[in-house]
């Protein structure tokens, strides 16, 4: 039973860490442009991270390219979730802007995967 759980821990882990940080009010450093750009990088980052360990656990269960489709298209869904959420947070607002960034990150992790591990689409 646990090594069927093993390949989902990951990505649920990161996915409620994604959502503990978007139910803070602030996670404003005070430094204005670099901290305005610096946020956008990261979460391209986290969303890269968060389609390639949803595609490792798709992996476990599915052929290897619709394990990467399947785990683009969750990863953009929690994205958009996450925005949703955010318009709950009080002084936090969802933004399209950011899904998208995050749609980059996740899509940037399929090509990645797709070159380095010679997955087929």
């Amino acid at each position: 039973m646990i090594s069927r759980l093993d390949p989902w821990a990951p990505p649920l882990a990161l996915m409620a860490l994604i959502f503990f940080l978007s139910a803070q009010q602030d996670l404003s450093t005070g430094l204005g442009t670099i901290d305005l750009v610096g946020r956008k990088f990261v979460h391209a980052g986290i969303f890269a991270l968060l389609c390639l360990l949803l595609w490792r656990a798709f992996a476990a269960h599915l052929p290897p390219h619709a394990a990467l489709a399947v785990a683009l298209v969750a990863t953009v869904a929690y994205a958009v979730s996450d925005e949703l959420h955010q318009t709950f947070v009080p002084t936090r607002t969802g933004s399209p802007l950011d899904v998208a960034i995050d749609t980059v990150g996740a899509v940037a992790a399929v090509l990645i995967i797709r070159s380095r591990a010679r997955v087929g689409g």
